[in-house]
């Protein structure tokens, strides 16, 4: 009886630990840390929210940014990208160019095992974004 109950303890145990899988949200801010294979310029800080009604938006280091945007399950696809006209440093405006050519070849999104939010291109490595901080 007491290996049966220690038994029944541990799969509740293990079943407790079992943490929801992280999801993309809507109405989310996610904060972007690199772009394929190169992490941002320090201070920078680019963001994306994908609102309910299917427009994305964020900061991409300069301007804001706009699109249209489709998500169905790991799914994930960007329209033709809008943006505001400031200029910046030049590294900040190729940067930004760079993610926002990015975004426009995104094919999928998934989550890795640290938790990070990754947005897959045709081709190359990812765009990896982190939930923000309320």
């Amino acid at each position: 009886m007491r290996h049966l109950l220690t038994a029944a303890l541990a799969c509740t145990g293990l079943l407790g630990c079992a943490a929801e899988p992280v999801q993309l949200q809507q109405e989310r801010s996610y904060v972007l840390e690199w772009i394929g294979e190169r992490p941002l310029i320090d201070y920078s800080h680019l963001t994306l929210t994908l609102a309910a009604d299917g427009r994305a938006y964020g900061n991409a280091g300069c301007n804001h940014w706009f699109a249209p945007y489709s998500l169905d399950g790991e799914r994930l696809t960007f329209g033709q990208v809008g943006k505001t006209r400031k200029l910046c440093a030049p590294a900040l405006m190729e940067q930004e160019q760079r993610f926002l050519d990015a975004l426009q070849t995104v094919q999928r999104w998934d989550v890795s095992s640290i938790e990070q939010v990754r947005f897959w291109p045709v081709e190359g490595k990812p765009l990896r974004f982190w939930p923000e901080e309320g």
